[in-house]
């Protein structure tokens, strides 16, 4: 289902809580809602009102993928850049990584496995702007 964006800093601030299968219908909401939106590159659960970890974004080839629970493990290469966000005015100047590996957990067959992946460049920059959003930090 689309879902309205959040733009009250004071939700977007809080920490996600770890998510669960029972959060999977969220993961359908992110997509629904990220391929609703022009020039979504990706969005967090808690951008729909919900502050579960949860992320939605396009991967290299231009698809939607989901992760559960990300957690930046690795990252190299910093460069500063502008970035826009889909729930706040403006650019911000942030740090960034043009490689990252990445744990997260995976919708396989009704239960989360774990992955570990490593990305790169554009892919990897709004991936790490989605981990930020499960930490709560305003970008």
């Amino acid at each position: 289902m689309i879902k309205e964006l959040v733009k009250d800093e004071a939700l977007l601030s809080q920490p996600c809580e770890k998510a669960t299968i029972e959060h999977a219908s969220i993961a359908q909401d992110l997509l629904d809602t990220m391929a609703s939106l022009d020039d979504a590159a990706c969005l967090a659960a808690n951008q729909i009102g919900e502050t579960v970890s949860i992320i939605a974004y396009l991967d290299e080839k231009e698809q939607p993928q989901i992760m559960f629970n990300p957690v930046l493990k690795r990252a190299l290469g910093a460069y500063k850049t502008l970035e826009g966000c889909l729930t706040r005015e403006g650019d911000t100047k942030v740090t960034r990584f043009a490689r990252i590996t990445v744990a997260f957990d995976e919708l396989v067959d009704g239960e989360l496995k774990p992955r570990k992946r490593e990305f790169v460049d554009y892919t990897a920059e709004v991936i790490q702007h989605g981990i930020d959003h499960c930490k709560g930090k305003l970008v």
